[in-house]
């Protein structure tokens, strides 16, 4: 690759890195914003909810959108209402102290808004951008780049919790305007050859409904096991939190250290495996994929029985070790599974599957540590293994990604 376009991948970097600042940050605060806010730990759960539920449904909108316009056009002023929105919580925070809960979560509600023409339609471009077996390894650094935030998140968040709850609110609301800036004036596009293969909406519909015709089986398990990877993630990552404050007593830096393990262990599975998958692209991806979900499985069902933070944090690390292995897999075959002029609202689609996954997770799990865990821990992996069985008969990556980019 050459200088320009190794920029343009570095900055393309920074937009999931970003995104994910604004949910995992507050994971290792969530305990504090209850005490704080006095809410319990459903509504506080919500919080994550709210973010990614607006996001999912910008999300193919904005995909089918960036088709017609450009990627950039739409990622620029998306990350300008993604800060705003995280500054509006902050400030909001500030004025209205115990009473900001609604508050915060209509702010929360406008940078989900903005997170939803962002880090998909990154992926999209990425896909635009490089033609050749490489896509693998360069969405394996944007998916590693996703991975390192989530590692960077719960230590930053805890250690900005400790000036106040409120401050991550401002920091990932202000780091996201100069990469906007990045974007607009760094970052190229092709939008002239973009735009020539701009096609009317009714062929345009006609040509994604093939698409969906065709790969459908292939496609429902891929979007599936993305929704299922980051429900379970996100899920146990703030079921976890809770734990360590309230059963014991870790305080809230502690807590975003022994968090920031699993997301650890996850950022380093995903750049390893798309490093190597643009050598064995269709070998690795469906083995990555599969091996990957009942790694997943295997996480939840441990985690159960466990008693002591050792067992717990193992638990949660083979959880993360297999949504590492999964995510990387999925996104290459769904980039490549549609030419250029519906890349984005493929990728889009499979984007609002994911944010609905990290939407429900924690609430869910909130609630079933009001009752009981085992039924929604096993329950879930149930689920991730009967993922990974129809990952194995059913999905074909050498007929769902074009010959050209499948590598050796």
């Amino acid at each position: 690759m050459d200088k320009k376009l190794n920029i343009t991948i570095i900055i393309l970097c920074l937009v999931p890195f970003i995104m994910v600042l604004g949910n995992s940050m507050l994971i290792p605060v969530l305990p504090s914003i209850q005490k704080e806010l006095h809410v319990d730990v459903v509504k506080v759960g919500l919080m994550i909810t709210v973010f990614s539920i607006p996001a999912g449904i910008v999300i193919p909108f904005a995909g089918m959108l960036s088709d017609r316009i450009g990627r950039k056009k739409i990622m620029f002023p998306a990350l300008l209402i993604y800060g705003a929105g995280g500054l509006l919580a902050g400030f909001f925070a500030v004025t209205f102290k115990e009473k900001a809960f609604p508050w915060i979560i209509g702010a929360r509600i406008i940078q989900g808004i903005g997170a939803g023409g962002t880090y998909q339609l990154s992926m999209a471009l990425a896909g635009d951008l490089i033609q050749s077996s490489e896509r693998s390894k360069i969405l394996g650094y944007l998916e590693a780049s996703n991975g390192i935030g989530k590692v960077i998140s719960p230590l930053a968040g805890a250690a900005l919790a400790l000036i106040s709850w409120y401050t991550p609110f401002f920091v990932y609301g202000i780091l996201a305007i100069p990469i906007a800036f990045l974007i607009l004036f760094l970052v190229k596009e092709d939008l002239q050859k973009l735009q020539q293969n701009v096609q009317p909406i009714p062929q345009y519909l006609t040509n994604l409904k093939k698409i969906l015709k065709e790969k459908w089986l292939p496609l429902v398990i891929a979007f599936s096991s993305g929704l299922l990877v980051l429900f379970s993630l996100f899920g146990m990552l703030s079921f976890y939190s809770d734990i360590l404050e309230k059963q014991f007593k870790i305080d809230v830096f502690s807590r975003g250290l022994i968090l920031a393990v699993p997301v650890l262990v996850m950022a380093i599975t995903a750049f390893v495996l798309g490093t190597v998958m643009q050598k064995m692209m269709t070998k690795i991806l469906k083995w990555g994929a599969v091996v990957g979900l009942f790694l997943v499985a295997a996480g939840l069902i441990i985690f159960c029985p466990c008693k002591n933070i050792l067992l717990f944090t193992i638990s949660a690390s083979i959880l993360g070790l297999g949504t590492g292995a999964v995510l990387p897999s999925l996104n290459t075959l769904i980039t490549s599974s549609a030419p250029k002029t519906e890349r984005g609202i493929i990728t889009c689609l499979y984007g609002t599957v994911r944010f609905f996954g990290v939407a429900i997770g924690p609430p869910l799990f909130g609630f079933a540590e009001k009752l009981t865990k085992p039924p929604i821990f096993f329950s879930t992996a149930g689920v991730a293994i009967l993922l990974g069985l129809l990952f194995l008969f059913f999905v074909k990556p050498n007929e769902v990604i074009p010959e050209d980019i499948q590598g050796g």
